[in-house]
């Protein structure tokens, strides 16, 4: 069978009659910096790629929308509006990725920028004058931004990459990631936990014949993970894995903001609301954590302000901080049973492990000297490339296991695509989700199982459908169906969907790969990714469209039945805000449907919490908590 070769610049399909090796890139997309990095061919290393000046190899994770150019830059040229323009500029978007606003509680108002309070569990999204983007469309303007980067290097386009995620992301994260990359121009080859590429870029694991067990000890700047790996024979398996996806040098500088606060008597919720003064602050922090890991103190001058720390009392502020990562790793041992002498080695990864406190206390809590000889902010990005060479076939002595070749997922509400096994993953594998009723009373729920990359299902493969019948009547959105699928190794796919509360159940069986050719995938392939824009400005119509069909739902069922609790002015302004966002269905721009969705939602939130908080007062009154 012929190879076939995509060439994303012409859009067309080459047989590859006289090879050109891909290259295969590693990206760690990272909270506070992001990298690319690329196997040498001549040296056969890993090198972190520079900018066009050959000065820098990160590039910030920093997105800027330029109002008055109507432009967008990111990474350094981004950095510099963090004070000026704060609500323009974003910064630790990989935080949000795959969260709901729920899931942000209690820290979103240390974001310079707006996320939006929707009250609901959907994704979270940033609002940047009247536009609203998702942490999906804001990552891939960083994972552009490193595209270009690597193709100015190399002299060549580059459409093949692997991505690394914190060991703690969860299936909805890590399939944010991969939509990023598509979005970006880029088929992500692999997901690889950020810990397994560390230890590829110390060579642990790439010697015949060796078996450790490491822990790897990773404090960036939005997430700490602590995960145990068992290394055999170059098959690396992840024993445990532990952390915080809040937890990071993010967190060392909001606590000398904090400290810095309380020492000149600021009034903190003004400060909160103060994005400009707040961002000056939290980046003087950041410079004096940094030079507090060469020196004893660090004093400087910021309006009226001297803003001083001593490195004694920054250890002092941030000692919880290194206290929970410690906790975590106690987890992750027990998780693994597995004792602090059963560790070979310890590598740690992440800018915030510069700390001269975090290198103490790791290597007290293993009592071995962790390694630190690479670039902890690079380590990650080298490991990825080490990871790409592998799957470029270069790596003879590293195993490589069968991977399902698209992904595999299910129609839901307006036609879109949920992705349950991403295309790469690797056989055999069992992966769910849990979905709801649309209606009062529902009885039943019609599967359909679909294969391919666009967010359409219109645009993929329909395999094969069932219904799932006899589910009790019960409120919309009160049911629990969870659809599993499990893959085997043979590529044989079975589709179960069961209800939790009653156990009702029904499968099926697919064959995912019957009668596609190796060039059927290849063109599928192509156009997901020629189509990622528009296909993911389709998604997004269709989220918003579903989002407000449902909040028009939920606050005309809330005014018939709480009516005679709410004046005429709350009513006829909950009328007049249904109305018009009814008419803003009419003109399937998502931006103009989410702001009338944040207005409805603004108007309603101070009376329904009122009728809620009276609700719950008549059904506890005359019992005792």
């Amino acid at each position: 069978m012929a190879k076939i070769s995509i060439n994303i610049k012409q859009g067309t399909l080459l047989k590859d009659e006289t090879p050109q090796k891909d290259i295969i890139v590693g990206i760690d997309l990272g909270t506070t910096n992001s990298l690319v990095a690329y196997i040498n061919s001549e040296s056969g290393t890993a090198m972190a790629v520079k900018d066009e000046g050959g000065s820098n190899k990160l590039v910030p994770s920093i997105v800027h929308f330029h109002t008055e150019k109507e432009e967008i830059v990111v990474g350094n040229d981004a950095k510099e509006y963090l004070v000026a323009q704060p609500e323009n500029t974003i910064y630790s978007v990989k935080r949000l990725m795959g969260k709901s606003f729920n899931d942000l509680k209690g820290h979103s108002e240390y974001f310079g920028y707006q996320v939006i309070d929707d009250d609901t569990e959907s994704l979270a999204k940033i609002r940047v004058n009247d536009r609203f983007y998702t942490p999906i469309e804001l990552s891939s303007l960083i994972l552009k931004q490193l595209k270009y980067r690597v193709e100015k290097a190399l002299n060549q386009t580059v459409t093949k990459a692997v991505i690394t995620v914190p060991a703690y992301f969860n299936d909805a994260q890590r399939q944010a990631t991969r939509d990023a990359g598509k979005l970006a121009g880029l088929e992500v080859l692999r997901i690889v936990n950020e810990p397994t590429a560390a230890s590829l870029a110390y060579g642990i694991g790439l010697k015949q014949g060796e078996e450790k067990t490491i822990a790897v000890y990773d404090l960036g700047g939005g997430t700490f993970d602590i995960s145990i790996l068992s290394i055999d024979n170059g098959i690396f398996e992840v024993l445990s894995t532990n952390g915080d996806t809040f937890l990071g040098g993010d967190d060392f500088d909001r606590a000398i903001v904090d400290y810095w606060a309380a020492e000149n008597e600021m009034d903190v919720a003004a400060l909160k609301l103060n994005k400009q003064w707040m961002q000056t602050l939290r980046l003087q922090a950041e410079k004096a954590k940094m030079h507090l890991s060469k020196h004893e103190d660090f004093e400087t001058t910021e309006g009226y302000m001297t803003l001083k720390l001593s490195r004694s009392k920054f250890e002092e502020l941030v000692q919880p901080l290194v206290d929970r990562t410690l906790e975590n790793c106690k987890r992750a041992l027990a998780d693994a049973n597995l004792k602090i002498e059963a560790i070979d080695e310890v590598v740690l990864v992440g800018g915030s492990t510069r700390v001269p406190l975090v290198k103490q206390a790791v290597g007290e809590f293993f009592g071995r000297t962790p390694h630190d000889d690479l670039n902890p902010d690079e380590v990650v990005a080298l490991g990825a490339a080490v990871q790409a060479d592998i799957l470029a076939g270069n790596q003879k002595d590293m195993l490589l296991i069968d991977i399902t070749p698209l992904s595999l997922g299910i129609e839901t509400m307006g036609g879109l695509m949920d992705v349950i096994i991403p295309r790469n993953s690797k056989l055999p594998i069992k992966a769910g989700r849990q979905y709801t009723t649309q209606k009062d009373g529902q009885s039943g729920m019609r599967i359909t199982v679909y294969q391919g990359e666009r967010d359409l299902v219109s645009d993929n493969r329909k395999l094969g459908e069932f219904s799932l019948k006899g589910i009790p009547a019960m409120p919309a959105g009160l049911p629990k169906v969870e659809i599993t699928f499990i893959l085997d190794a043979d590529g044989i796919t079975r589709v179960r969907a069961k209800e939790l509360r009653s156990g009702v159940e029904q499968s099926i069986e697919v064959k995912p790969s019957y009668g596609l050719s190796e060039e059927e995938m290849s063109q599928m392939l192509l156009d997901s990714i020629q189509n990622a824009q528009s296909d993911m400005q389709a998604r997004s119509l269709q989220e918003a469209l579903n989002e407000a069909n449902s909040m028009i739902s939920s606050v005309e069922n809330f005014v018939e039945k709480n009516g005679e609790l709410l004046t005429e002015v709350e009513i006829q302004g909950t009328v007049e805000r249904v109305n018009a966002l009814k008419e803003s269905l009419d003109s399937r721009n998502k931006d103009i449907i989410h702001q009338h969705i944040e207005a409805l939602n603004d108007f309603t939130r101070p009376f329904a919490e009122r009728v809620m908080d009276q609700a719950i007062a008549v059904a506890m009154k005359g019992k005792k908590i």
